[in-house]
């Protein structure tokens, strides 16, 4: 497996991303040109156009929520489970100056690193891209959704 930064990071699902958007894709343009083309049906590929629109902006927004929902607070319970067992301080105090796109860039850091660059964080108000360009030992997460 490819060792995983920065710059590879991020990841797909291939039957949503790489299937089922392009399908819908497809489906949207072909009712679109329909409704331009058969003008005696026109009000009909409309209404196929929003309906494929709304299907693809639903499953998008459904699938993201929940996975991203329980997947954010696992990352918060891992956050402070590390936190705590590499300094014997819970992270808990320190979480209203973080924000969640904070704690979940602080999570790549190495425990070597991780303590100093919740300090650093804290301090200089790092976004979670300038925190994730800071790691040095990159922590990969190879089950994220």
């Amino acid at each position: 497996m490819m060792m995983q930064s920065y710059k590879n990071h991020i990841r797909y699902y291939a039957p949503h991303h790489f299937v089922f958007y392009p399908i819908v894709g497809i489906l949207i343009a072909i009712t679109v040109r329909q409704a331009i083309v058969d003008e005696a049906n026109s009000l009909l590929w409309i209404f196929l156009s929003i309906s494929f629109l709304m299907l693809g902006w639903l499953s998008f927004m459904v699938r993201q929520h929940y996975a991203l929902t329980l997947q954010n607070r696992g990352v918060v319970l891992e956050m402070r489970f590390r936190y705590y067992t590499l300094t014997g301080r819970r992270l808990e105090p320190l979480e209203e100056h973080l924000s969640f796109g904070q704690i979940a860039a602080l999570r790549f850091a190495s425990d070597e690193e991780l303590p100093g660059l919740v300090e650093r964080t804290l301090k200089e108000q790092l976004s979670s891209g300038q925190i994730k360009k800071a790691i040095e030992n990159w922590l990969p997460d190879n089950s994220r959704v």
